[in-house]
């Protein structure tokens, strides 16, 4: 074994070629990421893993390549999945004990599409309950801890926070997470790693929770705009549980992810709408579309057609709306064991009636409009994934959203983006968000890529005190 394939933050395209190259064994990779799951358990990231079964799928893989018939590239590959989506025998959680349902029945469609590639399904990781909050935090089944601060228990993001924590502190080289409102982009941003926002209706949503139908997306975290681009390209199509992936044509991730960034116009906001980010992020921020100027890309910064928080707000409300209507059951029972930050939220949406609802939607078609027309000439907008670091948890406020200032406005436009680290300020990640018109989730991987290409081929540093199970 090669130092890269003995780091605990080895990229699933460096254990690619190590097992193609027979430098290390699916069995060792996994068995690995499982005495690192068990080494780290005050990182509350694990809801439950599967290590029998994944022992005998890491068998299986070495089989496969050793009689030449190796799936492809992610075969042998250990990864883990936010507990929204359905895993064949046990229940979904969802990060919450109000949940009645027994086992699931059968196994999420993504989970399928990974498995059938050879990926090696290691558990299930934390979510916030129900995936409704941006912070990461849950007093119901535990908090995950950022990794980036042994000292201080910090906030890791959310509501991806576990997929965000496993892929961080090297448990995993790869975790799904699901983006409503940003769940994707603030575990990414606050965890130092790479996660892709995916177009709702390209990646099927069969067997996942659902929180707000118009928003869920699925998608991956991980330590490389590589293994994002390889992740997305197999789970990407159509999904027969899934009516908004009917039709669907492939995007071809991985092709033109090398292409580079010569000739791209980018659009970044102006000083105003930037005005909340702290002075460090902000200069990461400038610095990395500096780097991306380098490269040949034209930037123009432009004020946004109304203030993020606008649409923040806009898409907070539609949020509500639609959970009132999924988990309002959940929430009126007289025993409910629902945190009550969380059943306040959910609440939030039963004062939404049907004529407020069809406001917010046809207003949603209009700013859509609105921000197509602000995109005219443009191939993609810039910002920073949040305008803060990880703070602590002592000093949380949860009822402050600034996590959404950038993120919520994506999911609000029907867009994909994709968060980047940019380097650590004061110790912590921020991060880079790159949005771009739906569908064109490839184009925002090969934005990525070329600024990963440009810092000597990886943005992701890892966080002191893991490098060892």
């Amino acid at each position: 074994m090669t130092v890269e394939t003995e780091s605990a933050f080895a990229t699933i395209g460096e254990l690619a070629h190590a097992l193609e190259e027979g430098r290390t064994t699916s069995s060792a990779i996994v068995r690995r990421s499982l005495d690192r799951i068990e080494a780290h358990p005050s990182l509350n990231a694990f809801v439950m893993t599967f290590p029998e079964s994944a022992i005998a799928a890491a068998e299986a893989a070495d089989e496969r390549r050793r009689q030449g018939r190796a799936l492809g590239r992610l075969d042998g590959i250990p990864f883990a999945a936010k507990d929204l989506l359905d895993v064949e025998g046990y229940r979904t959680m969802a990060g919450s004990k109000a949940l009645a349902a027994g086992p699931a029945t059968a196994t999420a469609s993504v989970l399928r599409r990974l498995t059938d590639a050879g990926m090696i399904l290691l558990g299930k990781v934390q979510t916030v309950e129900f995936a409704f909050g941006s912070w990461g935090t849950n007093p119901v089944t535990g908090t995950p801890l950022n990794p980036y601060d042994r000292a201080v228990p910090r906030a890791p993001g959310g509501s991806s926070s576990g997929s965000g924590v496993a892929v961080a502190a090297g448990l995993v080289p790869m975790a799904l997470g699901t983006d409503t409102t940003g769940s994707i982009r603030n575990p990414s941003g606050m965890c130092g790693v790479v996660g892709l926002k995916t177009t709702a209706g390209l990646v099927g949503r069969g067997g996942l929770l659902p929180l707000a139908t118009t928003f869920d997306s699925i998608g991956p975290l991980a330590r490389s705009v590589e293994d994002a681009a390889l992740v997305l390209a197999a789970i990407e199509g159509e999904d027969a549980a899934d009516p908004a992936t009917y039709g669907l044509a492939l995007t071809r991730a991985l092709e033109g992810l090398d292409r580079g960034v010569a000739g791209l116009r980018f659009r970044i906001p102006d000083a105003t709408d930037l005005s909340s980010v702290m002075p460090g992020v902000l200069e990461r921020f400038r610095a990395a579309i500096a780097d991306l100027e380098a490269l040949g890309a034209s930037i123009e910064e432009r004020p946004m057609p109304e203030p993020p928080e606008t649409y923040m707000v806009h898409a907070g409300d539609i949020l509500a709306a639609e959970a009132w209507h999924h988990l309002g059951r959940h929430i009126e029972k007289p025993d409910s064991v629902v945190d009550p930050a969380i059943r306040a939220r959910v609440v939030k949406g039963k004062e939404i009636d049907g004529a407020r609802y069809q406001e917010l939607i046809a207003m949603r078609r209009a700013r859509q409009i609105e921000f197509m027309r602000y995109m005219e000439g443009a191939d993609a907008f810039l910002t920073p994934t949040s305008p803060i670091t990880a703070p602590a948890l002592a000093d949380l406020d949860e009822s402050k959203t600034t996590l959404g200032t950038f993120s919520r406005m994506v999911n609000l436009m029907d867009m994909a983006a994709l968060s980047v680290p940019v380097g650590l300020v004061e110790g912590l990640p921020s991060g880079l968000q790159i949005v771009v018109r739906r569908f064109q989730d490839p184009l925002a991987l090969r934005i990525g890529r070329a600024l990963e290409v440009r810092r000597g081929g990886s943005l992701f540093e890892a966080p002191e005190g893991f490098s060892q199970p």
